[in-house]
Order: C-alpha cells, then sequence, then structure tokens
C-alpha cells in the first residue's frame, strides 16, 4: 500500500471495493422474498454484521499477519491480484452474478453481509493498510465508517435508485467502478513487487 494513501483515498478505496451500486439487484433479489415489513431489519442487520467483520480485520490483520509469518509485499500482490479479479467481474459480470446464485430463504450473513459488503478484497485491504501503517488505525478506522455509512445509505435507497436509474445505468456505473478498481489493484500490485525488489 502506497504510504501517501491518505484516509480519504482509503475511504474511497474501499467505497469501491465495496461496490454498492453493483450489490444493488443482488440486495433487491435477496430482499424480494423477505416480507415487506421485515426488509429494513434484515438490511440493518447484514450491514452491521458487515461492518463488524470489517472492523474485526481492521483490528486483527496485523496479528494474522504475523501469526502467519506473511510479508507485507505479499499482502500487497495477493491484494492487488484478489481486487483485480473482482473489478474483472464487476467490468464482465457472470450471469450468476458476481457472488454466485442467491438461496430462496432470508439471508442470513453469507451472501449479503459476507462477501457481499465484507467481502475478501475489503479484508485484504483493511489487513494490509494496518500492516503497511500500523500507527494510523484511527485513520483506517474513519475511512472504513465512512466508506461503510455511504454503501449502507446507498443499499437502503436501493429500490429508489433502481427505480430512478434503470438496470443500464447502474450496469455502466459499475462497470465505471470496476475500471477504477482494476487501476487500484495494478498499483497495488506494482507496489508489492516494488517493495519486495526493494527489500
Amino acid at each position: 500500500m502506497d504510504h501517501s494513501l491518505t484516509t480519504l483515498s482509503a475511504g474511497i478505496l474501499l467505497f469501491l471495493i465495496m461496490d454498492p451500486l453493483g450489490n444493488i439487484p443482488l440486495f433487491l433479489s435477496l430482499l424480494k422474498n423477505v416480507a415487506p415489513e421485515r426488509r429494513r431489519r434484515v438490511l440493518v442487520r447484514e450491514l452491521i454484521i458487515a461492518l463488524v467483520a470489517l472492523f474485526a480485520f481492521l483490528l486483527g490483520g496485523g496479528f494474522v499477519l504475523k501469526a502467519l509469518q506473511l510479508r507485507p509485499e505479499s499482502i500487497s500482490i495477493a491484494g492487488g491480484i484478489i481486487l483485480f479479479l473482482i473489478g474483472v467481474k464487476m467490468i464482465f459480470p457472470p450471469r450468476e452474478g458476481i457472488f454466485g446464485g442467491t438461496p430462496n430463504t432470508e439471508p442470513f450473513i453469507v451472501p449479503m453481509a459476507i462477501p457481499g459488503v465484507a467481502g475478501p478484497s475489503a479484508m485484504a485491504a483493511l489487513m494490509l493498510m494496518t500492516n503497511s501503517q500500523p500507527g494510523r488505525t484511527a485513520d483506517w478506522s474513519i475511512a472504513l465508517f465512512c466508506a461503510w455509512l455511504a454503501t449502507a445509505l446507498i443499499l437502503f435507497s436501493s429500490t429508489y435508485l433502481f427505480r430512478w436509474l434503470g438496470t443500464s445505468v447502474l450496469t455502466a456505473i459499475e462497470r465505471l467502478m470496476g475500471m477504477l478498481l482494476v487501476a487500484l489493484s495494478v498499483q497495488m500490485f506494482l507496489d508489492g513487487v516494488a517493495a519486495y525488489l526493494a527489500s
């Protein structure tokens, strides 16, 4: 991770990774089989579970890296590859969606909370942030909460956004976000390679 990463750029990165606009069709399809009076409650529950999972990786990621004896460069390279794959799927989504098929039962943790909001790429990015600059946990916490809050607001407005923007506009926005994510992933990968070669 670039040492010049600011709290704002970290928040934007996490927001792009969470991909709330791309998740709107997924969340709508998951919630359509839920009783209308329970939909908001289910969405709140899943978003809180996602936030707890992400903060667990933010605060405990450094310990995981030390326990596994992983170098920061390897996490940067792996995180870049994961982000690249997610970005490519956002640009060229498979028929069953980025996260595969969806069950007909009320969603619980999977796939709305994990990996819908708290996906492996977000977890890898948080572990990388804390490991590359461990003294900035407060900054990363602010960035994570702001990205999660923006994601939550968009997903709460998903019905209206889907109605106003339509499928084609949402698809175009998701592909644009995918292109930005691919560019960020390449930079993360190159940073990891450069750090490895310099070590």
